[in-house]
């Protein structure tokens, strides 16, 4: 619960009374791998924690599945589109390892934000550092190569590579398996 804390203390200082009244909005799971969080066509109700564990977030597109996020250890994740508009969406969330996975009902996140002005400013700006993450993440597809794409995957994730799927990873680098074949036997 400690390093839980500190990512939130992290995101944005709440009051005791706000930190108090968030911490206790919070549901725990233990989940086995290959979980659905978020089934495809199923609203997503949860802002999702992993306090450990991976999870991946994807859709199919052509019949082909396409990785769009990897969410490891200490992080927070969700479908955006669907948490918001509370409509049905076509992410999926799995986890790929067994996990345990903390998440925080849109209704009761709401209802805090509505209650506490510093809950609010916290989900403001969880909120924007994911947009500022995704914008990070489609200018790197727009302007690196796919090498520095995966140098740069590796420096954030240095454990990734043995516990995703290289399949996931290429998707989520937006290359071919047979391209980050090449670009790993470089090493």
């Amino acid at each position: 619960m400690e390093t839980f804390i500190e990512r939130i203390d992290k995101i944005s200082l709440l009051s005791p009374e706000s930190k108090n009244a968030f911490l206790h909005a919070w549901e725990e799971w233990s989940v086995p791998k290959d979980h659905f969080l978020v089934r495809e066509n199923a609203v997503a109700h949860h802002l999702f924690y992993i306090k450990n564990g991976v999870a991946r977030i994807y859709y199919f597109k052509n019949g082909k599945e396409i990785t769009e996020w990897i969410a490891l250890d200490n992080q927070f994740f969700f479908s955006i589109i669907s948490f918001f508009k509370q409509t049905p969406s076509k992410l999926i969330v799995q986890t790929i390892e067994p996990a345990k996975v903390m998440g925080i009902h849109h209704d009761k996140l709401m209802t805090l934000c509505d209650q506490h002005h510093d809950i609010e400013r916290w989900f403001r700006k969880a909120i924007s550092g994911s947009l500022i993450l995704s914008q990070h993440r489609m200018d790197s597809i727009q302007f690196e190569t796919a090498q520095q794409r995966y140098e740069k995957l590796l420096a954030n994730n240095p454990s990734i590579i043995q516990r995703v799927p290289l399949s996931y990873i290429a998707s989520f680098l937006g290359i071919t398996q047979e391209t980050l074949s090449r670009i790993r036997s470089q090493y």
